[in-house]
């Protein structure tokens, strides 16, 4: 597995200047709520830390609905990025490839028709103990690592728009 022995939830928590303004939405699942509820802490850790003061929090019954969720985040609350926060745990039924299929896509499509970032932090495990693990065991927390790539999209974004010079030379 790609993820073994390591915590990919590692930061520098000095890379996020000036993200008081930000507003962030988290779109969460109520469905496996150990997991998710674990994921939402450890991104809303991420986001005080840089100092984000808006931050809406809500819930969604299931994996399924958050897309829904995001887009009304995004449309309805004005939030400047959401974070999708669910949970899959393969069954026995091909109803796992569905969830996760059109949470993923929908997402995904709730960020582009805003263009607003939509970041995808859904954990898709085939048992509770890899999603313990990716919740804040041994791998870390994806909420961690979504709440960054949430600040890491509208960094860029206001440097795109303000015309600062970003990435790398090639």
């Amino acid at each position: 597995m790609a993820t073994e022995g390591h915590n990919l939830s590692a930061y520098d928590a000095d890379r996020f200047k000036d993200c008081e303004s930000f507003r962030i939405g988290l779109a969460v699942s109520a469905w496996n709520a150990e997991i998710t509820h674990a994921l939402r802490d450890g991104a809303l850790g991420v986001l005080k830390a840089a100092g984000v003061q808006d931050v809406c929090v809500h819930e969604v019954p299931g994996s399924f609905e958050l897309p829904l969720g995001c887009q009304w985040l995004l449309r309805h609350r004005g939030c400047d990025a959401v974070i999708a926060i669910g949970s899959v745990i393969r069954g026995e039924t091909a109803h796992f490839d569905y969830v996760c299929q059109s949470a993923a896509s929908g997402v995904l499509r709730a960020g582009m028709e805003e263009d607003r970032p939509a970041i995808f932090c859904v954990l898709t495990d085939d048992h509770i103990d890899q999603s313990r693990a990716r919740s804040g065991g041994k791998h870390g927390n994806k909420g961690v690592e979504a709440a960054v790539a949430a600040l890491e999209m509208l960094q860029l974004r206001r440097n795109l728009q303000s015309g600062s010079p970003w990435g790398i030379g090639l």
